[in-house]
């Protein structure tokens, strides 16, 4: 089992940043890859990021050049650091790890990005 908190979250500008937080517990060393989806109200929940334990990230086109991933393996923390937002960019942010063939999320946290 893995336990996952995001925190970070909140209301900023067009143009502002947000750095986003995912402690993670529990098998720790179980998880392969990590990464953060969002969804907006009346929208399916889509991938913006993710990571491998190798370190090698993807991100999906609409946040490419803004929007970094990274992981601190002795925190167990992933983190989305998130620059020139856009107000499409509202919505709420889930992390996610893979386990095992087991996803896990976490609870979610709110992203409002005003124009």
């Amino acid at each position: 089992q893995v336990q996952l908190v995001e925190s970070g979250g909140g209301l900023v500008q067009a143009g502002g940043s947000l750095r986003l937080s995912c402690a993670a517990s529990g098998s720790i060393s179980s998880i392969n890859s990590m990464g953060w989806y969002h969804q907006a109200p009346g929208k399916q929940r889509f991938l913006v990021a993710a990571i491998t334990t190798g370190e090698s990230a993807n991100y999906a086109d609409s946040v490419k050049g803004r929007f970094t991933i990274s992981r601190d393996n002795a925190k167990n923390t992933l983190y989305l650091q998130m620059n020139s937002l856009k107000p499409e960019d509202t919505a709420v942010y889930y992390c996610y790890a893979e386990a095992r063939r087991m996803i896990y999320w976490g609870q979610g946290t709110q992203v409002t990005v005003s124009s």
